[in-house]
């Protein structure tokens, strides 16, 4: 493809895109395709010779599109907010179309500077102090396992550099709430712990939040055992419920015991925008690691994560490489983001940053997550008073936990129903809303039983479209 035929067809995609957001209300959120139906649409010999970018475009809407899930939607409500606003798009666009090579600050010095430019507009903007220093990652996933090794060599003093956690004497032991992410027990795992070492504390039964006495428990039993605390990860928005740990609490625990606090914030941290939110952050000054999605609830389009630590001279002792090939004059001078995390190659995603905090600037996002929280507060309103509905956690934010039981199911003496009969039946009037097409929302287990989660902060979603939503709950569970 040359340059003008890439003109012309990237006119046509870009026409192709803004035409698909606008259609996205009309199209059903969840995909319907069957196991295999895409590949089978497109399969075929590989392509030997150039087809019509027509052709090309034609298979987008023929194949692709039916089977994705429209989480650009206004009746998303599923999982966390996945939003990908156009202003990040372009920037996306624009890191593909400069192709820049990410390896060391020499290969591409740009990338480098407007990275560490966009994450401390991103740590002013959340209030954060000067101590911390970001990179961006491809997910929170990711950002976890790089805080557990910085963790795991901190309490060994660098085994990495001797015989590792082979030869230390004393295992080493990570905690995190039983609400926790299902990326930290893989973290846990991956840095080498060992699921023997991880300890899932118990929390609050109606805030769903770590209980830090129950914390401080653990990591002195584990103490007497001869094994060594080293970690504890606190959730900031749990995945299930949007629980808030209470960081401040657990961060004067794991002082007591010389454990890293690593925050994970991934949908959240959002939040942390929000001056009026930033309570729910409250000790993240003392804790080591921080790390939160713009990909999700701020919509900066994927991937893109940040790990903010705040001592980056350990980061780089822990992850840094020093190849003769990559050496340069200007080492000790610059920031080599190579040694902030896992890969050595990177992409310019600080350009979906750059180009999505100057095209619709801070306030338009604040504003746009404060109209999320409000919309959550109305349908909390509407469930508190509507019979048979009931929360099943605080509303902190913009996900809103709740359950329907029935008048048929509750016995006539009042007495407790058959939760497996309450389980099923919340799953079937669950797949009867997303089978409309309308919306998309899960059911999630939450101390033992079935609940639904209502995930409130597409971009497109208004408060009308959480009315319908309410209207559609209501229709189906009459029906189920």
């Amino acid at each position: 493809m040359t340059p003008e035929e890439f003109r012309v067809a990237g006119h046509d995609l870009v026409d192709w895109i803004a035409d698909l957001r606008t259609r996205v209300p009309d199209l059903p959120v969840r995909s319907s395709v069957t196991p295999g139906q895409v590949s089978a649409a497109l399969a075929g010999p590989p392509p030997d010779w150039p087809a019509e970018f027509a052709s090309v475009l034609a298979d987008l809407d023929r194949v692709i599109v039916p089977g994705i899930t429209q989480v650009q939607h206004p009746g998303y409500y599923a999982w966390f907010p996945a939003n990908a606003s156009l202003a990040s798009v372009l920037g996306d666009f624009a890191s593909s179309g400069l192709g820049a090579l990410g390896i060391t600050w020499q290969s591409a010095p740009a990338l480098t500077e407007v990275e560490e430019l966009v994450t401390d507009w991103l740590r002013q903007l959340c209030g954060l102090s000067v101590t911390w220093h970001g990179a961006i990652h491809d997910s929170a996933s990711s950002a976890c396992l790089v805080a557990l090794l910085a963790a795991r060599e901190r309490a060994t003093n660098l085994s990495e550099t001797r015989g590792g956690l082979q030869a230390e004497s004393a295992p080493l032991v990570v905690y995190a709430s039983t609400q926790a992410h299902s990326s930290i027990p893989k973290a846990v795992l991956l840095a080498g712990f060992g699921r023997d070492n991880l300890r899932l504390i118990d929390v609050d039964p109606v805030t769903f939040s770590m209980d830090a006495n129950a914390l401080r428990q653990a990591m002195t039993a584990d103490v007497a055992d001869g094994r060594r605390p080293a970690a504890v990860v606190a959730t900031i928005g749990t995945t299930g419920t949007t629980a808030i740990d209470p960081l401040s609490e657990i961060v004067d625990v794991a002082a007591e015991f010389d454990a890293w606090v690593h925050v994970d914030a991934a949908m959240a941290g959002s939040a942390m925008l929000l001056p009026e939110c930033r309570w729910m952050f409250d000790g993240v000054e003392g804790a080591d690691s921080l790390g939160w999605n713009p990909h999700k609830w701020m919509g900066t389009i994927l991937d893109c994560s940040l790990l903010y630590v705040r001592d980056t001279a350990h980061l780089v002792r822990v992850m840094s490489t020093n190849p003769s090939y990559l050496q340069s004059a200007v080492d000790g001078e610059v920031t080599q983001y190579k040694d902030w995390g896992l890969p050595l190659g990177r992409r310019f995603r600080a350009l979906k940053i750059w180009f999505h905090l100057r095209i619709d600037g801070a306030e338009a996002i604040r504003a746009r997550l404060r109209r999320d929280i409000e919309n959550a507060q109305w349908l909390r309103a509407q469930i508190e008073s509507a019979s048979g509905w009931q929360l099943i956690a605080p509303v902190n934010l913009q996900t809103v936990c709740v359950l329907h039981v029935p008048t048929r199911l509750v016995g006539v003496d009042g007495t407790e129903p058959d939760s497996a009969a309450v389980d099923a039946y919340t799953l079937r009037w669950v797949e009867s809303v997303n089978a409309t097409g309308r919306a998309l929302i899960t059911p999630s287990q939450v101390a033992g039983r079935w609940i639904v989660r209502v995930s409130i902060g597409a971009e497109p979603t208004e408060r009308a479209d959480v009315e319908q939503l309410w209207a559609l709950m209501q229709k189906m569970v009459e029906r189920t």
